[in-house]
Parts: C-alpha cells; sequence; structure tokens
C-alpha cells in the first residue's frame, strides 16, 4: 500500500475549508454585532445630552448675532455724535460770522455794501436753521438709536444668561460621561479593525440613515429586528447557519441570530472584565 506523502497528510480537506470560511463569516458577524451593542451605547450617552449640544450652539449664534447688531448700532451712534458735533460746531462758526456781520453793518459807508452784508447775514441765518433742524432730527433718531441698543444689550444678556445655564448642564453630563464615552470609542475603533472595510462602509451607511442608528440586528418572532418586516423560512435558515452575510431585503440592515447575539455579549462581557 503507497504511503501518503508529507503534503497529502496536511492538505486540508474540503469540508475542513468550508468549517473554516464559515468560522470566519460567524467571526465577523459577531464583530459587527458587538460594534453595534458598543456603538448604541455611545448613543445613548449623546441622547441623555439630548438637544442640549444644538441649543448651546444656537444660543452661542444668537448672541454672536446680537454682537454683531450692537457693533452696528454703535457705529451708528458715534457717526451720529459726530455729526452732530460737526453742527454745533458750523453753528458756533456762523453765530461767530454774523456778529461779525452785524458789527460792519454798523459802519459800512453805502448801500451796496450794506444790501451785501445783509444778504450774508440772511444766507448765515438760513444755515444756522438748517444746522439747528438737523441737529434736532439727528438728536431724535440718536435717541431711537441708544433706545435700540438697550434692548440689544439687554436681549444679550438673557440670552448669555441661558447659554450659561444651559451650558451647564451640558458640560455637567460630558463629566458624567466623558470617561464612558472615550473608553467605548476606543472600544469602538477597536472592532472596527476587525470588521472588513466594504461591511464597515455598508454599516455606517446605514447606521447613519436610521433613525435609531441600528444597522445590525437580530431576527425576532420571525421578523426584521429594525424594520419589522417578515423574513422568509428559508432565508431565516440561512442565517442561522452563519456562511454568509444576510441583509433585509427590506431595509437592508444585518441580520443574524440569537447565536451571534450571544457570542458578542460573551466577548464584549469578558473584555469587560
Amino acid at each position: 500500500m503507497k504511503a501518503k506523502t508529507s503534503t497529502e497528510a496536511t492538505a486540508p480537506t474540503p469540508k475542513k475549508v468550508s468549517e473554516e470560511r464559515d468560522l470566519d463569516v460567524e467571526k465577523k458577524l459577531t464583530s459587527l454585532y458587538a460594534l453595534q451593542r458598543i456603538d448604541s451605547e455611545i448613543d445613548a450617552i449623546r441622547t441623555l445630552r439630548g438637544e442640549l449640544p444644538l441649543e448651546v450652539q444656537d444660543l452661542e449664534d444668537d448672541i454672536a448675532g446680537y454682537e454683531s447688531r450692537i457693533e452696528k448700532l454703535q457705529d451708528e451712534i458715534a457717526e451720529i455724535n459726530q455729526n452732530i458735533a460737526e453742527r454745533k460746531h458750523a453753528v458756533t462758526d456762523i453765530k461767530a460770522q454774523i456778529k461779525k456781520y452785524d458789527k460792519q453793518l454798523k459802519e459800512v459807508k453805502n448801500s451796496r455794501e450794506y444790501d451785501n452784508l445783509n444778504k450774508e447775514i440772511e444766507y448765515q441765518t438760513l444755515e444756522n436753521q438748517l444746522h439747528e433742524k438737523r441737529i434736532k432730527e439727528a438728536n431724535i433718531l440718536l435717541e431711537k438709536k441708544t433706545e435700540d441698543l438697550e434692548k440689544l444689550r439687554h436681549a444679550r444678556e438673557e440670552r448669555q444668561k441661558d447659554l450659561e445655564l444651559k451650558q451647564g448642564e451640558l458640560n455637567e453630563i460630558v463629566a458624567e460621561t466623558e470617561k464612558d464615552e472615550k473608553e467605548l470609542m476606543k472600544r469602538s475603533e477597536l472592532y472596527q479593525q476587525r470588521i472588513e472595510p466594504r461591511w464597515l462602509h455598508v454599516y455606517s451607511r446605514i447606521r447613519n440613515n436610521a433613525h435609531n442608528g441600528l444597522a445590525v440586528v437580530c431576527v425576532d418572532r420571525d421578523a426584521c429586528g429594525g424594520c419589522f418586516s417578515k423574513i422568509p423560512p428559508q432565508r431565516q435558515i440561512d442565517i442561522r447557519t452563519h456562511k454568509k452575510m444576510i441583509s433585509c431585503e427590506y431595509c437592508g440592515r444585518f441580520l443574524v441570530d440569537d447565536d451571534i447575539k450571544e457570542k458578542a455579549e460573551e466577548l464584549l462581557n469578558k473584555e469587560k472584565k
């Protein structure tokens, strides 16, 4: 009888290759479900924060908006004050000029010079009246702008108080959960490295589109644990055999059975210890 060569003795049988392939798929499914469990815990922490991060951001944006409007108003008020100051200075000069012309009137020697001085006094008087009118209008506008500025400052202060309150609440929650979240993020990254890029890409895409962040779900009562659509019996058998990655025909989520779920839970608990 011919003896087997060393190569023939160690060559894997088709059955062994199939078992190894099945085990590889099972490991992928286990890692994928474990990743989902970790990411769901991260989601729960972020849900605990609720809308606070968005509320804080909205308040910060509101305050920035108020700051911009306040700055603009302050510039407008400064411009009005400058305009008033310039017109007051002009009024002072005009009054001095009119006083000078009045003095000259007493010393004129002919009617032509007298008429010219009177015309100049009349013109300066009209200029003075125009400046006085513009100063009065500017003061009215200044009063309104100043009131608007005070309202904006008050609104900004109220928003600032709200921001401090919301930021305090957020900081408190972050302080309580930051350590756990960082640890979970590290574990999530670790499991992502165990999963093929193409499956990880699909997983991430489904998670981003799912309202509950679930990309891997168990079969529950013959239905998808994500969209609750019925799963055909033959497809359920394929899921239980762990020979290939199975996705829901309706929502695209990865489907696993209770066996994979238990293996993933055991793996996670072992790592925690």
